[in-house]
């Protein structure tokens, strides 16, 4: 089954939005600055390809320390709530509709890793 929602999913705009997001991760790591930012849109790259099925777990908390909490703040304030509040919209307009529930819950699910990339790993 989530072979098939993947695949639905891509057709009406998850490949899309996931080449949204690999452009912008390219852009990000041309400075040496936005690299650690560009690799956390490459995850939102992949859980915008194929989002069902993946999960997102938390990694270790030794892994990054209060680095992640410091990195997660500069994120929340450059870009992500621009992107959290987009995905909320789609979720909404999504969840309108039986059919669309899934793919809510999918926009969802970015939405949370959009808000808060560092510290968090795709399962």
């Amino acid at each position: 089954m989530n072979v098939l929602l993947n695949i639905i999913w891509i057709i009406f705009g998850g490949l899309m939005i996931a080449v949204e997001y690999l452009v912008s991760s390219v852009a990000m790591m041309l400075t040496i600055i936005g690299i650690p930012f560009g690799l956390q849109t490459i995850k939102l790259s992949l859980l915008a390809l194929l989002p069902f099925g993946t999960s997102v777990e938390p990694t270790s908390p030794s892994s990054g320390g209060c680095l992640n909490s410091i990195l997660n703040f500069i994120w929340w304030f450059v870009g992500g709530i621009p992107i959290a509040l987009t995905h909320l919209l789609w979720g909404v307009v999504f969840c309108i509709t039986i059919v669309g529930v899934p793919f809510g819950m999918q926009h969802f699910k970015l939405m949370r890793l959009a808000m808060f990339p560092f510290g968090k790993t795709l399962v």
